[in-house]
């Protein structure tokens, strides 16, 4: 009867700036005695983290696998995987269904290393990772310098840096030397172990438990809408209601020279990667000039129009409570008030406003977007976002050309990140 034979892999990626410059880390364990048997780094230019995590847990299958060669190809193998990434661990365990056309080939690649049958997954809070989470900030580190990881002193040398090297190293407890003495060690180790005659399992490897903050699970990156409020128009300084039943006004000089601003400020930070405009023209003005800077095409979304204002439109505050007071009030008391001439209430606002982001969040799940759009639907995703009531809306400030954030979670979490930034036109 073959011999079973165990492993521990724990593997980590990240990225600065999501996308941005990335790395892995991974390590292969032995589960008895905790000794490190093999390592493996890799700098992979500029992706997401779950790319970068997907590559880790892909070099921890080979390096297990490259270890222990003859244990692979007879079945005997087992190999328990342990990240702090919830989607990977789920999606691989066939929990969560892999929708992200980047991550599918990722998952078919690692689900080929080892049979299924040989592989376990398992969530460990990030604090319990912190050796793969090393490697994968050496390796950017690494990257930002333009080489590959250094290994440590008592560790074997890497090729020479190169975008596309993976080094699996040695134990860094032993000498230097190549994969076929970390197998070696291995192999010996595991023979070595109680129960190995017998064939009894070895001890498990366990994680603590984990409470409060620490135990919040790694649920990959969320859509990150950046909502951007459209430039000043004619109408904006003399705060004249302006929806989509309107005139529908261009930039003045002001909201051109707002869009520029903002669009060399988006530049600088360089995380966006799509831009969704409103149809009006002040939006679509506003984001031209953001994607003419970043060399990215706009979409057009009609969800994100502004309120149709009906028989308001074009009046000043004022002017509507001269001439349609009681409708005003009947508006300002109830978010199902529409204004005077059939025009849209924030109730109505708010079931559009709802199923646009529905279907951006998922469509641009772990992306970072930019919504070129108008004060009542930036207001409306906040609100959202914060389970705040309708009247909230009255209560929140957003100037021309002003940035805010929200991000959204694959498990259904909101955070809001920033409210009304106008920094870029100081």
């Amino acid at each position: 009867m073959t011999q079973s034979r165990q492993l521990v892999i724990e593997a980590d990626g990240g990225s600065r700036g999501n996308p941005g410059p990335a790395g892995y880390g991974a390590v292969v364990i032995d589960p008895v005695t905790g000794e490190t048997l093999a390592e493996a780094a890799e700098y992979i230019g500029v992706a997401t983290n779950n790319v970068a995590e997907y590559k880790g847990l892909i070099a921890g299958l080979k390096a297990a696998k490259a270890l222990l060669p003859d244990a692979s190809a007879d079945g005997a193998l087992r190999v328990r995987v342990r990240m702090d990434s919830k989607l990977v661990v789920e999606q691989m365990s066939g929990r969560w269904k892999i929708k992200h056309p980047d991550m599918k080939p990722l998952a078919a690649e690692a689900a080929r290393i080892l049979p299924a049958s040989a592989v376990t997954y398992e969530w460990i809070p990030r604090e319990q990772n912190k050796h793969a989470d090393r490697l994968a900030n050496e390796a950017m580190d690494a990257g930002k310098r333009g080489r590959q990881r250094e290994p440590s002193s008592s560790t074997a040398a890497l090729d020479t840096p190169r975008p596309s090297t993976t080094a699996v190293l040695p134990p860094v407890s032993g000498p230097p030397g190549d994969a076929a003495a970390g197998a070696a060690k291995a192999r010996a180790a595991m023979s070595a172990r109680p129960g190995a005659a017998t064939g009894t399992a070895p001890a498990a490897v366990t994680a603590a438990p984990q409470v409060g903050w620490a135990a919040a699970p790694d649920l990959g990156a969320p859509a990150t809408f950046v909502l951007l409020r459209h430039g000043e128009t004619a109408l904006t300084p003399e705060k004249r209601f302006s929806g989509s039943g309107g005139s529908d006004p261009e930039l003045s000089a002001t909201g051109r020279d707002q869009a520029e601003r903002i669009a060399r400020s988006l530049a600088a930070r360089g995380t966006i990667e799509e831009i969704v405009s409103s149809p009006l023209r002040r939006c679509r003005e506003t984001a031209a000039a953001v994607a003419a800077r970043l060399g990215l095409e706009v979409r057009i979304e009609d969800g994100l129009r502004e309120t149709d204002f009906g028989a308001w439109e074009g009046l000043t505050f004022a002017e509507v409570r001269e001439r349609y007071g009681p409708d005003l009030d009947a508006w300002l008391a109830s978010a199902k008030a529409a204004p005077t001439g059939g025009g849209e209430s924030f109730a109505e606002v708010a079931r559009r406003v709802a199923a646009t982001r529905d279907r951006l969040t998922a469509r641009y799940a772990g992306r970072t977007v930019l919504l070129v759009t108008h004060v009542t639907p930036i207001k409306t995703l906040v609100r959202l976002a914060l389970g705040a009531p309708p009247e909230a809306m009255f209560r929140m400030e957003l100037s021309a050309a002003s940035v805010s954030a929200v991000a959204y979670y694959s498990d259904g979490n909101v955070s809001l990140r920033l409210l009304n930034d106008t920094s870029h036109l100081r």
